[in-house]
């Protein structure tokens, strides 16, 4: 695609993409969590999918979960990280790939990298993303990522999951800099594997997927491999699938196996009734769940905290604590102390 098209087509999606001022533009961190991905993708407006823990490379443990439709991974980045395969410039026009442009927005790219890519009758897409689908088709991979950066709807969805921050010391800023995780995502797209990381240039080819053949038993190696080229003490990696609404799976079960129930030996149709009910009620206990915490991780406490530590000085409640906290400090230092003294001693008679 030309530049001149491109910028075109940018300015065009500009003037119908809500934006705000730039110093209200900011994308903030969100937690690797399948309860955060999940309301994530519902606040979106997509139907029908949900994000699973996986949390182990076994066969099985992601053949419980099929249809796995995309996989995504958290992982330390390195600047000199080379692919896994061949990065395409010039990829087929039914691959969507953006460029990620800004900060911190990488959680929602490696989910958008999915189900813009999707084609499945258990996904509905939605008005928003079906909008901004159909706005940037026709742009280039570094003009999409400029208009998902500019975009208030998705932005604000993606903030709205972000833990609220209050205070960050200087040790908290320099640990982060030091250890910055990404987000990619891999999916079978026609008959290849791809690595989809808004950080290349374009997404990463990695393997052909033979007829017949699973393209999880091809991206769990790569995966493991990938693992495994780190040192021995980093295990800072989180690997979630993007599958299925569960519940409306179990449900659709359900219905078939009553449709199904003269066809099958009472006992037989009453232990798997009994199966998918309890599968049923636990995926609605986990949806209960992600609501509770999602609730509680956006939720501003400082207010109450605040009153909470006013009333208890009022009461003068807060003095004996505060200096109860000051004798147990000094005693776990003392305590500390103490014992490098007797290791210090133990290993000076040790060696005489």
């Amino acid at each position: 695609m030309e530049d001149s098209t491109g910028m075109e087509n940018l300015q065009a999606a500009d003037s119908n993409t809500e934006t705000v001022e730039a110093e209200n533009d900011s994308w903030c961190e969100i937690e690797s969590d399948p309860g955060v991905f999940t309301q994530l993708i519902r606040d979106f407006g997509c139907v029908g999918a949900q994000v699973e823990e996986i949390w182990s490379l076994e066969a099985n443990i992601f053949h419980n979960l099929e249809p796995i439709h995309g996989l995504i991974f958290l992982f330390k980045w390195m600047h000199d990280e080379q692919p896994d395969g061949r990065v395409v410039s010039n990829f087929d026009e039914n691959i969507y790939f953006a460029k990620q442009v800004v900060e911190n927005s990488c959680a929602t790219h490696s989910i958008l990298s999915l189900l813009l890519n999707l084609k499945h009758p258990d996904i509905e897409l939605g008005e928003m993303l079906t909008r901004f689908r159909d706005l940037t088709i026709n742009l280039d991979p570094l003009s999409r990522g400029y208009c998902l950066g500019n975009d208030r709807k998705i932005r604000t969805a993606h903030n709205s999951l972000a833990r609220p921050t209050f205070i960050v010391n200087e040790s908290q800023e320099d640990e982060i800099e030091a250890a910055t995780y990404h987000f990619v995502s891999y999916m079978p797209i026609g008959e290849r594997l791809y690595e989809l990381n808004g950080l290349r240039l374009g997404p990463t080819e990695l393997a052909v997927i033979a007829p017949g053949q699973n393209w999880l038993d091809i991206v769990r190696p790569i995966i493991e491999a990938r693992m495994h080229s780190y040192s021995t003490d980093e295990i800072h990696f989180n690997l979630m699938a993007l599958v299925s609404d569960r519940q409306r799976f179990y449900e659709r079960q359900i219905e078939q196996l009553q449709r199904d129930s003269l066809q099958l030996p009472q006992p037989q149709r009453e232990a798997e009734l009994n199966e998918l009910l309890n599968r049923l009620r636990v995926e609605k206990e986990k949806n209960r769940q992600y609501s509770v915490e999602n609730a509680r991780r956006h939720h501003n406490y400082v207010p109450f905290i605040v009153e909470l530590l006013k009333q208890m000085g009022e009461l003068g409640e807060l003095t004996p604590i505060l200096e109860e906290a000051k004798l147990n400090e000094s005693s776990e230092k003392v305590e500390v102390e103490d014992e490098f003294y007797l290791s210090q001693n133990f290993g000076m008679k040790h060696t005489k």
